[in-house]
């Protein structure tokens, strides 16, 4: 199916080959979060959503208020921004440098969250300047999340300070 879905979107057949890109299953059990900025219902799978949750209440506690951008995703999800940008005109090598192909996305686990805050645009570096940022890098790990691609990541993705993932 992957390879079929890879083809369709002129996804290189190397594509994950040439580095470090890990391939992820899509989660079997998935939990609402509550919904994202635009008002989409957001899941994640049942252990993250538990320390998400405990981890925007703490933030909250502290004067943090972090929003979810982003949740899980399917292989069929990813493959529609994909596709989306496609006919917007962007080339398929553009588009891989932010979007992993379909069965490469972390979100594909249930476990990784976009993670946006009032005063800064979502899904961008200036993320990174943001009290949601500060807060996270201190307490994230307390929670199981991390950054997964910072600057110069082995991934080969563009640096990420918006994207935290819990590992399994």
């Amino acid at each position: 199916m992957l390879r079929e879905l890879h083809r369709e979107l002129g996804i290189p057949e190397e594509y994950g080959r040439d580095d470090a890109k890990p391939v992820y299953d899509e989660a079997s059990e998935l939990v609402d979060i509550g919904p994202n900025l635009v008002g989409r219902m957001q899941r994640l799978e049942p252990k993250s959503a538990v320390q998400w949750a405990a981890m925007v209440d703490a933030a909250a506690g502290d004067g943090i208020q972090l929003l979810i951008v982003s949740g899980y995703r399917s292989f069929e999800y990813q493959a529609g921004l994909i596709r989306n940008k496609i006919e917007s005109g962007q080339s398929v090598s553009e588009i891989l440098r932010v979007n992993a192909a379909p069965g490469f996305s972390e979100h594909h686990t249930g476990r990784a969250v976009d993670v946006a805050s009032p005063g800064s645009r979502p899904l961008t570096e200036e993320f990174e300047g943001s009290p949601a940022f500060r807060w996270l890098t201190e307490n994230a790990a307390g929670f199981g999340f991390s950054m997964t691609y910072p600057r110069d990541n082995p991934y080969g993705f563009i640096y990420e300070p918006w994207h935290w993932a819990r590992k399994a």
